[in-house]
């Protein structure tokens, strides 16, 4: 069976996970795309044989030629296509964030229980990379003992001049929130954001880097170095300190090479060289557990903790003050292992 996917936003992800699903990966076709850009979603759908183009998001979840939907357009269109996906019966990938506000996710995940059934997955690609993975096998196996700390630093080499601290909390920290979140199986309990000494790089007025201390409700404290205008690469750091001993991610990319008294190795200066792997692997689960009849992965509830967790964020950057992460109630549909 080759399942149908329509693709709602034909940005630079867009164009990626279709890619990934043509050319890559096996068991899915894209049959139909749209995006506000119409033009760019015909030119895309040009090399998409037999590929559909929509006018809207509505129309192509409403296609009866896609079985499944994947919504990779501007963040606060998600709620919309999420909760017409679900309404539909059709299962969606929605790259992160689920929606950009408490309420607008607690819409998705309300609309998702009455459903009855899982529909949703959300796009947090670093539970599927081989390094991550390890790490959180590692701390859940036993072996070095009880979980204490984290330290994990998100360094970009730099940033479009729109940019703003709080993007670097939503659109970076975001991935620090859901690795903390799913590598200890706990939520985050409360958040303080500090300002170190500001980088010459980053313009006036801009935070750059942040600290971001999360505070688990086990106990167990991350600590995340936010760092948006690094210069040298995209460098993904990640520690977890047990009682026994740690587990660390190893060099991000590439061989460490050892000659003349000197060592080196590449450090990756892009998230799709250090991540497409993990997309990869993300999308091939995606696409078996919906062909199965189900879904897998990071939930609607999980895009709704780390919505919350974000907003938190952007309140204890902008209060200076420790601030609590308040969530609602988990539904049983959740709970499942």
């Amino acid at each position: 069976m080759t399942l149908n996917v329509g693709v709602i936003g034909t940005g630079m992800i867009g164009q990626d996970h279709i890619r990934r699903i043509t050319h890559v990966l096996s068991g899915a076709r894209v049959a139909a795309v749209t995006d506000v850009d119409l033009d760019r979603a015909r030119t895309v759908a040009d090399d998409l044989p037999g590929a559909v183009v929509h006018e809207t998001g509505q129309a192509l979840i409403a296609d009866a030629g896609v079985d499944a939907v994947i919504v990779t357009s501007w963040g606060p269109t998600h709620e919309e296509y999420v909760l017409a996906g679900i309404a539909a019966g059709k299962q969606v990938f929605c790259e992160k964030p689920l929606a950009t506000t408490r309420e607008a996710c607690e819409r998705i995940v309300d609309a998702e229980v009455a459903a009855g059934r899982r529909l949703v997955m959300v796009g947090f690609m670093r539970r599927y990379d081989a390094q991550y993975g390890a790490m959180k096998a590692a701390v859940t196996g036993g072996a070095i003992g009880l979980p204490l700390l984290m330290h994990a630093a998100h360094r970009n080499p730099s940033v479009p001049d729109h940019y703003t601290s709080d993007m670097i909390i939503n659109d970076s920290t975001v991935h620090d929130i859901d690795v903390a979140r799913w590598m200890f199986d706990d939520e985050i309990a409360a958040i303080t954001v500090l300002k170190p000494r500001r980088s010459t790089k980053a313009r006036e007025g801009f935070n750059d880097p942040l600290f971001v201390l999360m505070e688990m409700a086990s106990g167990v404290l991350v600590d995340v170095e936010a760092s948006v205008n690094a210069g040298f690469g995209y460098d993904i750091r990640g520690e977890v300190v047990c009682e026994d001993g740690t587990v660390e991610l190893s060099e991000s990319a590439g061989a460490i090479i050892k000659s003349a008294a000197q060592f080196a190795g590449r450090v990756p200066q892009s998230w799709p060289e250090r991540f497409a792997p993990a997309f990869d692997t993300e999308f091939r689960a995606w696409i078996a557990a919906v062909t199965a009849g189900g879904t897998t992965g990071p939930s609607a509830w999980d895009g709704y903790a780390a919505t919350v967790a974000c907003d938190t964020a952007a309140a204890a950057l902008h209060s200076g003050q420790r601030e609590p992460v308040v969530l609602r109630e988990r539904p049983d549909l959740y709970k499942e292992a």
